[in-house]
């Protein structure tokens, strides 16, 4: 497995893997907000967004990173792969870029939250509704350190 840096080529295959893996965790969403989600992620989200991408020896790419700054914006694994470690490898590349990495994580997806706090996040803050005013609670959370690394 490597990280390396995407290009607008990968947009296709990191759209796709976005979509497989918020329909295996965001079940909650209504077919409406998905819908509109959707597009959001393809006209506004992915255009300007600077991918980093995990992929296997022979190139196939399984998960994506998207950084802004400090801010996780985006870190999305194949569902297919899920536990395999690309999770890790893609925050572990994100915490490189940045130690005191922050991240919002829906708090209705059972995968997120483990995640992240397993890795060294505590939790600084909740919002109600995500940044669209849609009735879906994000935790804010932040890199503290700790021996997992």
């Amino acid at each position: 497995m490597r990280i390396r840096k995407g290009s607008p080529a990968d947009v296709p295959r990191a759209l796709s893997i976005w979509r497989a893996a918020v329909d295996a965790t965001h079940g909650f969403l209504t077919p409406e907000d998905r819908r509109e989600i959707d597009r959001m992620v393809v006209d506004e989200f992915f255009p300007h967004a600077e991918l980093w991408l995990a992929e296997t020896g022979d190139g196939h790419v399984l998960g994506f990173l998207v950084m802004q700054g400090e801010e996780i914006d985006a870190l999305f694994v194949d569902p297919a792969v899920h536990g395999q470690g690309y999770g890790t490898a893609l925050l572990d590349h994100a915490l490189a870029l940045s130690p005191r990495a922050t991240v919002e994580a829906s708090e209705q997806a059972s995968n997120a939250l483990p995640f992240y706090e397993a890795r060294g996040f505590e939790r600084i803050g909740r919002s109600e509704t995500d940044p669209q005013g849609r009735p879906y609670p994000l935790i804010r959370l932040r890199y503290r350190g700790s021996a997992w690394t």
